[in-house]
């Protein structure tokens, strides 16, 4: 792919750590998003383009994305931008990446696969910690066990969060717990199930929660059932039950702009060093209608470091690949072995 690609939402926290690395490495995206402001003063910092346009002028985005032969988002919460983009990519014909964690976000790229097909173009969501660490694990242990049924993931990360993580995180809390059963995504309460979980250092108690492989880890390996869990002390497994009660609350438009608010003021992001200090261990299991299970493991960087590793590492596969269009999880664009060559990753270890 010789056209120039798009980093858009990049005055974001996570953004910017995409910019800067992108930069670095003496690449040169564009860098887009509707913040005249930090946008422009970003792109003069880094000596890179800008271009100023909101997504919800589909007119201005597409005549925006007009040569752009691949955009990775990055403005959250993709909720509110994601479609919007991605229709403008369908009419631009402008491949479309970007790093959600959000399923319904993750489950709506996917319904746009046939779209995809007919205009020549990629839509892979989710190349980030959310899911590329979990994806892979997802494709090796359906690898090893082929006619599984159930698959579990979990990872255990102790990042603190970006404000565009914490509002995120703030929206499916509203929306309830996630899980797939028999091949449909339904509504469950919050922390749902619990199960220990050794994510290396010994077993845990973990719960199940809204992760974004309740959608993707479907379409890697079409295992009808599938939970995500996190590590979570007894205190947090019962705020989470009682948070379940306060959803109506929760989901109020004046409680989630006013909580968002909030994050913006108060939340800035892990430091470089906080990174460092906070890699993350993926964890995945699988079973069949015999009882046979299948585990895998893997230690990580931290999530951001890796979502921003691991973005860029899908942008330089599509630059470099003629890729046939559809939607696309990161596991099966790049390859399950995508997360072991990313900066920071140790062996995927599969065990009995």
């Amino acid at each position: 792919m010789d056209a120039p690609w798009m980093l858009y939402g990049a005055n974001g926290y996570t953004g910017q750590l995409i910019a800067r690395e992108a930069a670095r490495r003496g690449w040169q995206p564009i860098l887009a998003g509707r913040s005249e402001e930090k946008i422009v003063r970003l792109a003069n910092e880094l000596g890179l383009e800008a271009r100023v346009f909101a997504l919800a002028d589909r007119a201005d985005a597409v005549m925006a994305l007009k040569g752009i032969g691949l955009v990775l988002h990055c403005a959250g919460p993709f909720s509110a931008t994601s479609a919007l983009l991605i229709s403008a990519c369908l009419a631009s014909g402008t491949h479309y990446l970007d790093i959600t964690g959000e399923i319904g976000v993750l489950e709506y790229a996917h319904e746009q696969g046939e779209a995809a097909r007919a205009a020549g173009i990629v839509i892979c969501p989710g190349v980030g910690f959310d899911v590329i660490p979990t994806d892979c694990v997802a494709a090796k242990l359906k690898s090893a066990l082929p006619n599984a049924t159930h698959l579990a993931l979990g990872f255990n990360s102790g990042s603190a969060l970006s404000p565009g993580t914490a509002k995120t995180l703030l929206e499916s809390l509203a929306k309830g717990g996630k899980v797939r059963k028999d091949g449909k995504i339904v509504t469950v309460p919050l922390a749902h199930k619990t199960r220990r979980i050794d994510f290396g250092d010994g077993e845990t108690l973990a719960m199940t929660i809204p992760w974004g492989d309740v959608s993707t880890a479907f379409y890697t390996t079409r295992i009808p059932n599938i939970e995500v869990y996190t590590p979570a002390a007894p205190a947090l497994v019962m705020a989470a039950r009682m948070a379940d009660h306060a959803r109506r609350l929760l989901g109020a438009d004046l409680v989630q702009k006013y909580l968002k608010r909030m994050f913006d003021k108060i939340l800035k992001g892990p430091t470089g060093e906080t990174r460092a200090a906070t890699p993350a261990c993926v964890w995945g299991e699988v079973s069949n209608a015999a009882g046979e299970v299948k585990r895998a493991r893997i230690m990580t960087a931290n999530g951001y470091s890796l979502t921003v590793s691991g973005a860029l590492a899908v942008v330089e596969h599509l630059t470099q690949h003629q890729v046939q269009g559809g939607a696309y999880t990161p596991a099966t664009l790049v390859g399950p072995d995508l997360v072991v060559e990313l900066p920071g990753s140790r062996i995927l270890a599969l065990d009995e």
